[in-house]
């Protein structure tokens, strides 16, 4: 699958990560924050289940149930 990833500043250098397939809008409930490219038709493997360089974790679950993935800050 490819996807485009979006980032944004949370604290001491530290960035989120929103994954969504390639070509794909950023979902309304997700717009409203300042995020910004990251990366464009990013190939990942169809069947990854975390994207470790962006701390996104259960991405086919995630994309599935809300059409994104995003970075859990509580594992950061």
């Amino acid at each position: 699958m490819r996807l485009d990833i979006y980032r944004r500043p949370e604290h001491d250098g530290i960035f989120s990560y929103l994954a969504v397939p390639e070509g794909k809008p950023i979902p309304q409930e997700a717009i409203n924050t300042d995020w910004e490219p990251e990366a464009k038709a990013l190939e990942v493997d169809d069947d990854a289940d975390i994207l470790p360089d962006f701390h996104i974790e259960h991405l086919p679950q995630q994309i599935g149930t809300k059409g994104y993935a995003i970075t859990s800050l509580k594992d950061m």
